[in-house]
């Protein structure tokens, strides 16, 4: 029951939640407050399985930082909510194409923003780690010492904000309406859960396809720039052309994640929306483990 569980959630998860909510919104933008409810009860779930199932047992363990990645999820759900709301008075504001395919289904409208998105938010998340202003932003979201899904909704507001513009622009000069924007919003919720979940999944051959927890780990590792490897979203082939998918058995552990070259990075919420701003010590980035040596 365990293996069958183990191979079953990744794919199980992805398709059940964003279904539900693909259901939910196809010719009813205005339910697109019940993604709420939905969204809360995918982080229940996501935390009971890592309980029953955790790659990582300690990663179970508060390490002082629950109350923080709550509040993290709280502000940066609530954000999302709200830039929802925004979409039809952004889109008076910007020049669009009313090229949007709003004679597909909306299931393939959806499938469309996912892929779209994918690409501007890998592409400003491996820019993020090149340039030195945007990666003072995104440092916030690499201090995480421990992985478990909840700490995948934990972001700087300002570093979300250029993740979104980069993903959705495109979109919303194409003229996305407000519901397919709804179900993308959620679908990046649900992926940010599954790729830090704690849950020893098993994924075969969709390791080749999805960008879930097995591949991110690595994107967390310490050991300076062998975390610039799977930047992607949702799928891998953006990593694949840009030189930067990355495999391996290593089995990554505690110890493993964090900012190798900051080891004191500011633990609390109020500490973390501050520290882009403020002058850090560096510190030597710890040696890469053996284990990684011959293969990253």
């Amino acid at each position: 029951m365990a293996s069958l569980f183990a191979w079953l959630y990744a794919p199980g998860f992805f398709l059940l939640f964003n279904g539900l909510a693909i259901s939910l919104l196809h010719g009813r933008p205005q339910a697109a407050w019940l993604l709420v409810p939905l969204l809360l009860l995918a982080i229940l779930l996501s935390l009971l399985a890592e309980r029953w199932r955790p790659y990582e047992k300690q990663w179970n363990r508060d390490h002082g930082d629950s109350r923080r990645d709550v509040t993290h999820a709280f502000v940066n759900e609530s954000l999302n909510l709200f830039s929802i709301a925004a979409i039809p008075l952004v889109a008076a504001l910007l020049p669009h194409f009313s090229a949007w395919p709003l004679h597909w289904p909306f299931f393939l409208q959806w499938l469309l923003a996912v892929v779209v998105a994918d690409l501007g938010i890998t592409l400003m998340h491996w820019f993020s780690h090149r340039s030195a202003w945007l990666w003072r932003l995104h440092a916030v979201h690499h201090s995480v010492q421990r992985m478990y899904g909840l700490n995948g909704l934990m972001k700087h507001p300002l570093h979300q904000a250029a993740e979104a513009l980069a993903g959705t622009v495109p979109l919303l000069l194409l003229g996305m309406p407000v519901s397919v924007a709804a179900g993308l919003a959620f679908a990046i919720a649900i992926q940010l859960l599954l790729q830090h979940s704690n849950v020893d999944m098993r994924v075969g051959p969709l390791r080749k396809v999805f960008a879930w927890a097995p591949l991110h780990r690595f994107h967390h590792l310490k050991y300076g720039r062998a975390g610039d490897v799977n930047f992607g979203l949702f799928f891998t082939l953006w990593d694949r052309l840009l030189g930067t998918a990355f495999d391996s058995r290593y089995r990554v552990a505690g110890g493993d994640l964090g900012i190798g070259s900051e080891p004191d990075y500011p633990k609390g919420w109020r500490a973390q929306m501050l520290a882009p701003f403020r002058q850090r010590q560096r510190h030597p980035v710890p040696v890469l483990p053996q284990g990684l040596r011959t293969e990253n």
